[in-house]
């Protein structure tokens, strides 16, 4: 693939974690590495103090973040060909042109912002919510970040059978020679009477259903799909709480997320907002469209 991985650093530790994840993916998918830093000190040129000569402060400091983060990437994966830039535009605006010719955005959770508590920052909230390609949230300790656990987690909707989600998440079990659990979680309708003697198979048929859903979802990723050891997890309860739950074992979780044509806020459901605030591990969201209906609506 030509497109590089991206990776957005600020200076703060949750972006150089990013880095650190950025540099050991690309490697394995045999990417250049881009570490950007957007900023907006071309547009206050002549505002700021002067640094030296005629450089502002703010240049300055955009240089030394990203030639940190390139040095440490080089240290931890010699092998890599990374390139720098400093982004004359906001970071949110930045990282989504970025994406537009990347293979995948890499952020941290969360910035440089003082919020006390805050569990993720809103410019990783939003890239991940309006990227045009997969974004992947660096959260999680240090056996998640490192893959240790040797599992990808995917978590498959009703809609979502053949979205690129599944196609992201089974090249990234091949890569790290990882298992990939696919896992759809149902729920009995509000009012089930699921004790009544006639029908104590209610439960059976659920579970059966939602297995073969995830059998589609195993078509839905292609024919070219890599070989990967393969576990479907059919699974009742909400989605949010099981995928959380779940990637307490696992080295990334990867959801869709669907964009609706015209669509100019954020596009993120309630699963992946969990997810990217509350999982034990990186999550990758990777967008998708579903097919346009015969009036042109999606």
């Amino acid at each position: 693939m030509d497109s590089p991985l991206v990776v957005g650093v600020d200076g703060s530790d949750t972006g150089l974690t990013a880095v650190d994840w950025a540099a050991d993916e690309a490697a394995r998918h045999g990417w250049a590495l881009r570490i950007v830093h957007a900023s907006l000190w071309e547009r206050y040129e002549g505002v700021a103090p002067a640094g030296t000569a005629d450089r502002p402060v703010d240049q300055i400091l955009a240089e030394s973040i990203v030639a940190a983060a390139e040095e440490r990437a080089l240290r931890r994966r010699s092998e890599l060909t990374v390139t720098t830039d400093v982004l004359a535009e906001d970071a949110v605006g930045g990282l989504l042109a970025e994406g537009e010719r990347a293979a995948a955005l890499v952020v941290g959770s969360r910035g440089r912002s003082r919020v006390a508590g805050l569990l993720l920052g809103s410019v990783s909230l939003t890239v991940a919510a309006r990227a045009s390609c997969p974004v992947v949230v660096v959260r999680g300790d240090q056996e998640a970040r490192e893959t240790r656990h040797h599992r990808v987690l995917l978590g498959i909707g009703g809609d979502e059978t053949d979205a690129p989600a599944a196609r992201f998440a089974w090249r990234e079990a091949a890569v790290r020679d990882a298992e990939l659990e696919m896992v759809h979680a149902w729920r009995r309708p509000m009012g089930d009477p699921s004790g009544h003697p006639l029908l104590a198979d209610r439960t059976t048929t659920y579970e059966r259903s939602a297995a073969a859903l995830l059998d589609r979802a195993v078509e839905g990723a292609g024919p070219d799909r890599p070989q990967v050891r393969l576990r479907r997890s059919p699974v009742e309860g909400p989605a949010h709480h099981v995928l959380v739950e779940r990637s307490a074992a696992a080295d990334l979780l990867v959801i869709g997320a669907r964009r609706r044509r015209g669509f100019a806020g954020l596009e993120i459901g309630r699963v992946a907002h969990r997810a990217l605030h509350h999982a034990a591990c990186p999550v990758a969201v990777v967008p998708w469209r579903a097919p346009e209906t015969a009036d042109g609506d999606a």
